[in-house]
């Protein structure tokens, strides 16, 4: 089996504000889904780790340096939100488990071979 990354994207400003979801009861129910998802990664033996990401803000770079930057190294259009790493026999394997962790975290989901 590979590792794969299944990397989760926001539009800036969503952990901040909630505005990815209309709601408190929405923004429950979406958490509800993704503890189910990872129930069932676990269950199926495709789970590795999973993990939420603080806002982009939180961030700091590290020159090569040594600088001390503020913010992400990236600015654009979405930002890292949170991923999973995933054991997956082939691409199309892991994609088939990215739809449905996208269906459950309601976001795109990138999915990457790791080394």
């Amino acid at each position: 089996m590979t590792h794969y990354l299944l990397a989760i994207y926001h539009d800036p400003g969503v952990q901040a504000s909630q505005s990815a979801y209309s709601s408190e009861e929405d923004m429950q129910a979406a958490f509800a889904r993704v503890n189910a998802f990872n129930d069932e990664l676990k269950a199926e033996g495709n789970w590795v780790y999973a993990c939420g990401l603080t806002a982009p803000e939180d961030a700091q770079q590290v020159t090569p340096t040594g600088e001390l930057v503020a913010g992400p190294a990236v600015a654009g259009s979405k930002q890292l939100g949170g991923f999973w790493v995933i054991d997956a026999a082939d691409m199309e394997a892991a994609v088939v488990v990215a739809k449905r962790g996208a269906k459950a975290c309601g976001q795109p989901v990138e999915v990457r071979p790791m080394q």
